[in-house]
């Protein structure tokens, strides 16, 4: 995913939720509704989770420095992590306890059709959103289903912003739903668990969130399975020569460091074209896989 895309669909997702928490925030307000202060709340914490993506994206690109030998890519990995316990606290316990909160002490709502209104409209600027999102994700995902692109993308930022869109949408429409029935039966009982719906939504995907970008954080490996691809390249350069051992792990959305040892082969008497060999291979890889930032190759004629 480039990411100038990535940037893009930030930026459309951080308009859409300024405009519709402002007018949330009016509706419950005007109504007392408290499925749509969960939902205000939401997009609010929405829009600071997105300024937060930008701040990662902007330090993600620093270059690398005597302190930061490898550059600060994991940057993104670390403000994503954050955005998911935002997403947890501030969105997914607020919602969960104003619901019980009105289901303790029911309130009945004043101009519910205005509520009703602002959520129709709010729908309309998060499905655009979240299309926006999800044709990015479309055109990046080789790995078939949605859910395995959930489980083994490494960009962080797109996930965060797919998964917040998708929460959004779903959360919006209990609104409407629990705002609905209220209206209907006159009965506030239906908007307090409008909220509590929101806010166990909020908590699955927070949760799904924490966890997909812990293992980025931590040190996953990339998502291509390189081996065989540096393999088949080796041979063509080096004949006789193979891989004995590599690792590879992602730094950053597209950053990947990777360390290997190659066995020599037939030239393993001849150390001096051997070095000279790998130091061909490492500029290929370079140029072949752009995203892997850093090599570390090392000769050795032991498979241990």
């Amino acid at each position: 995913m480039s990411a100038g895309g990535s940037t893009k669909v930030i930026l459309i997702s951080l308009c859409a939720n300024f405009l519709i928490a402002v007018s949330k925030f009016v509706g419950s307000v005007i109504t007392g509704s408290a499925s749509l202060l969960a939902e205000a709340v939401h997009s609010l914490s929405d829009c600071g989770n997105q300024a937060l993506l930008l701040y990662g994206q902007r330090l993600a690109k620093k270059p690398p420095t005597a302190h930061y030998p490898l550059g600060r890519s994991k940057e993104l990995f670390f403000w994503s992590f954050v955005v998911a316990l935002l997403l947890f606290s501030m969105g997914g316990m607020f919602s969960l306890y104003e619901g019980l909160h009105k289901i303790q002490h029911p309130e009945p709502l004043s101009y519910p059709l205005v509520g009703i209104g602002i959520l129709v409209v709010a729908v309309g600027l998060e499905g655009f959103s979240f299309w926006a999102c999800y044709k990015e994700v479309r055109h990046q995902n080789h790995f078939g289903s949605l859910w395995q692109w959930i489980r083994q993308t490494t960009s962080a930022d797109l996930l965060v912003i797919f998964l917040e869109d998708a929460a959004a949408l779903f959360g919006l429409l209990f609104a409407l739903c629990a705002l609905s029935l209220t209206w209907i039966t006159g009965n506030p009982l239906f908007d307090a668990i409008g909220s509590c719906a929101i806010g166990v939504l909020l908590l699955i995907v927070a949760v799904i969130l924490a966890r997909e970008v812990k293992q980025m954080l931590i040190g996953q490996m990339p998502s291509i399975d390189y081996r065989d691809k540096l393999d088949a390249l080796l041979v063509t350069m080096m004949p006789g020569a193979r891989l004995i051992k590599l690792i590879a792990l992602q730094q950053g959305v597209d950053a990947i460091l990777i360390a290997y040892k190659i066995h020599p082969g037939d030239m393993a008497q001849d150390v001096h074209t051997a070095i000279a060999k790998v130091n061909a291979f490492e500029d290929a890889v370079k140029t072949a896989y752009p995203e892997i930032k850093w090599q570390f190759a090392e000769l050795d004629v032991k498979d241990d």
